[in-house]
């Protein structure tokens, strides 16, 4: 069998683990190979040796054969190895041209010549259904779009062998269908796939193969005919998980959380974002709201949580107004918030894993005595979470979170946040990058949040997550709530009409008269 690309025997090693333990991959020209494996396996790591961010400590690469030399990512572009990454490489005050020629500028005499570059992106777009406006600024365009931006960097530079890290993790159901279209599109040309992801419904939906690690190592490469789910999460896991969410009916409680006529403006236009909103969150309950990206939900989850301010309305919790107060008043309050960005809001990236875990309790009685903090307490107190969530780092809590893996970063924020005493978690794709073992557990610590009669509000873009956890769906759509459903007696395909706008509840004299009784 002839291989396009061939990794044998690689090893990488980081300050307190081996990332790659003798691993070795095999890929054929025109095949979507999966990469499977727990958080903190060790793929983006394998992949980042053959994009050239990392050099193998031992072993060889091979394409088509031959012994080569990836050093950095230009030797790689130079093979015709391309890379979406997790986290997209972009520069946000560029325009999407200029970014996607970064660093391969066509010129002449010096000159920048961009229209033959535009030339050649618009005939790519249309190639391949990647429809984009060039002219737009990276930071004005949602993450579905910024994919496609990272898609035909590859393109553009004519690669052939194309890695995608994580590429589903922050995108919509619609999107997601749209990529996959788009790979099996790539696969019949020729070109050569590898896909790093934790969703074992879309490598039974894309792959041909897949190869499993664990913990560094190799456990298996399989043919995706002839396995089955369960099958790739043992060899990813090493146990049964369960796919399903085990729960007993809610012990529904007083209103912990209340909206009342929200409306928050457009930071873009003169339009409102949210639009005279609505909706009460009781103790002992999990409301979802579910939407199609860019429907409001983003900047309704930011005002209750105080990441934006409200143009009109009002924010209650238990009774007590919350409209104007500051973040960490409400956290003081009992607001607990898995935020959607991670980054962003979730990590200071260049802290030490154990300042990140106390980052909303350092100043708290045992943290700190007069001023200064303990550190002995908090290096304890970050170990136990450490264990207790499986969080996974070279160098336990000293480790700086930049260099963690991203389903190891999420699982830090869940942590902290789940293990602070809260009225209220405010829980905004929660498994955003996680396998699912872990999935499974963050599953279960949301339930048992809710059995002990807290309130959840949860955010989510999986489907399947809000059919799940959910015990009252609210939907959203153009700003404002169209539907509330039961998931017991309601179908994702109903779901899905409501979240389009194609449906929406009748409802009689107040508009909001159903969602508040």
């Amino acid at each position: 069998m002839d291989y396009v690309i061939e990794m044998l025997n690689i090893t990488k090693a980081f300050p307190g683990i081996i990332a790659n333990d003798d691993v070795t991959l095999r890929l054929r020209k025109g095949e979507i190979h999966a990469l499977l494996g727990e958080n903190g396996a060790g793929k983006s790591t394998l992949m980042s040796i053959l994009f050239g961010l990392h050099q193998a400590d031992k072993g060889e690469i091979k394409k088509n054969g031959k012994v080569v030399e990836i050093n950095n990512p230009n030797d790689a572009n130079n093979l015709g190895i391309g890379m979406v990454h997790q986290h997209f490489q972009l520069v946000e005050i560029f325009t999407v041209l200029e970014n996607i020629i970064l660093g391969v500028e066509p010129n002449k005499y010096g000159f920048l010549q961009k229209k033959e570059a535009r030339e050649k992106l618009l005939k790519l777009s249309e190639n391949y259904g990647l429809q984009i406006d060039l002219d737009a600024l990276i930071e004005d365009i949602p993450v579905g779009m910024q994919q496609r931006v990272e898609i035909l960097k590859m393109l553009y530079r004519d690669n052939e062998i194309l890695i995608f890290d994580e590429p589903t993790a922050v995108l919509t159901p619609q999107e997601i269908e749209e990529l996959m279209n788009i790979m099996r599109g790539f696969a019949k040309e020729g070109k050569s796939i590898l896909f790093i992801t934790h969703k074992l419904n879309e490598i039974m939906a894309v792959a041909d193969r897949c190869t499993v690690l664990q913990k560094g190592k190799w456990k298996g490469t399989v043919d995706i005919k002839e396995t089955t789910k369960e099958e790739l999460s043992w060899m990813m896991v090493g146990r049964d998980v369960k796919f399903s969410v085990e729960k007993e009916s809610p012990k529904i409680g007083n209103v912990v959380l209340s909206v009342e006529n929200v409306t928050v403006k457009s930071k873009e236009s003169a339009q409102d974002v949210v639009k005279d909103v609505s909706f009460n969150v009781r103790a002992g309950e999990i409301v979802c709201i579910a939407g199609v990206e860019g429907n409001g939900q983003t900047e309704l989850i930011n005002v209750i949580t105080g990441l934006e301010k409200v143009s009109r309305g009002k924010i209650s919790l238990n009774e007590t107004d919350i409209t104007r107060m500051s973040i960490r008043n409400r956290s003081k309050l009992g607001i607990s918030h898995i935020p959607e960005d991670r980054h962003k809001h979730g990590l200071v990236l260049d802290y030490s894993l154990e300042k990140n875990l106390v980052l909303q309790r350092y100043w708290q009685e045992g943290f700190q005595k007069k001023g200064f903090i303990k550190k002995n307490v908090v290096r304890n107190y970050a170990t136990e979470l450490i264990s207790k969530y499986d969080i996974r780092s070279g160098e336990g809590p000293k480790t700086i979170v930049r260099g963690m893996s991203g389903g190891n970063q999420q699982k830090a924020i869940i942590a902290r946040k789940l293990d602070k005493e809260c009225e209220l978690l405010v829980a905004v794709q929660p498994t955003r990058g996680l396998d699912v073992g872990a999935i499974e557990f963050i599953h279960e610590r949301i339930v048992n949040t809710r059995d002990k009669g807290k309130a959840v509000l949860l955010m989510s873009l999986e489907l399947d997550e809000v059919m799940n956890l959910s015990d009252r769906i609210l939907v959203i759509y153009e700003g404002e709530i169209v539907g509330e459903l039961n998931p017991k007696t309601t179908s994702v395909e109903e779901l899905g009409l409501y979240m389009a706008g194609s449906k929406k509840d009748k409802r009689e004299g107040d508009e909001h008269a159903k969602l508040k009784k």
